[in-house]
């Protein structure tokens, strides 16, 4: 059994721990699981297969004397018919001005890694039960947290913030509230993002989704909208999540039909 709490922060009874939460924490899994995930967001890309060769451009040989460029103090490339014997300039090849790109996007390259629908909810049980670890988890609150169905129907930011704070998990705001300059080239555009904190767990959305979003760095789904990648942000297990009293009790059939694809 685990301690149920009002919005107040106060004990109001007790709920049945799911099995789920005794599961083996499984790293490698969960990492799997959500890269797996990500996979899923990228876009096949395909090159046009005329791209650069739409010109006169034409590549003589080195035995012809005609247009071939020898003797003449220029490379042998292809290079443009511009009328009465004139060499225009080179195309075609990717050194040249407009020329096709040497490498480019194959539509036959496999993006997604597709994992076993079995492995993929074991990843999922083992980063709910990283929920309810200390070890992963640093809150004064015992793991998990479990509060009313009146969470639910929070629809203002404001009013999210007051539970948070009576539920003693303001801390875990901390390190949401300056933005993170994302590596490589996307720093140029300034893009920036939050790290996650705290995630709600909810059975039904009547509007907590929307108080959430305001918040950086928290989140809020449904049950059946769990992903490895919400439990584990980066394939890291042990966020702190906060359910409703309703998703802890349909959490263990809510799994069972989640599959990655």
């Amino acid at each position: 059994m685990v301690s149920v709490f009002d919005l107040q922060g106060n004990p109001k009874g007790s709920v049945e721990l799911s099995e789920v939460f005794s599961e083996a924490i499984r790293d490698d899994l969960i990492r799997r699981a959500v890269i797996a995930e990500n996979t899923l967001k990228l876009q096949p890309q395909g090159h046009y297969i005329l791209a650069g060769m739409n010109t006169t451009a034409r590549y003589y040989g080195t035995m012809s004397s005609y247009r071939s460029g020898r003797h003449m103090g220029i490379a042998i490339r292809p290079r443009q018919k511009l009328g009465g014997g004139v060499q225009g300039q080179v195309r075609r090849i990717p050194s040249s001005v407009k020329g096709k790109r040497a490498h480019p996007h194959k539509i036959e390259k496999t993006l997604i890694e597709r994992m076993n629908r079995k492995e993929y909810q074991k990843a999922l049980r083992s980063s709910i039960a990283a929920t309810a670890n200390k070890d992963y988890v640093k809150v004064q609150m015992a793991l998990p947290l479990v509060v009313t169905n009146e969470i639910e129907s929070i629809r203002k930011t404001k009013d999210l913030l007051k539970v948070i704070s009576a539920l003693k998990l303001s801390g875990d705001l901390e390190k949401s509230k300056s933005p993170q300059i994302r590596k490589g080239l996307r720093r140029l555009a300034a893009r920036r993002h939050f790290r996650k904190s705290l995630l709600f767990i909810v059975n039904e959305d009547k509007g907590l989704t929307r108080a959430a979003r305001n918040i950086p760095g928290v989140d809020a789904c449904t049950v059946g909208d769990l992903r490895a990648g919400i439990l584990a942000p980066g394939g890291v297990p042990g966020r702190a999540t906060l359910w409703s009293e309703s998703a802890m009790k349909s959490i263990t059939a809510g799994i069972e039909k989640l599959s990655l694809m």
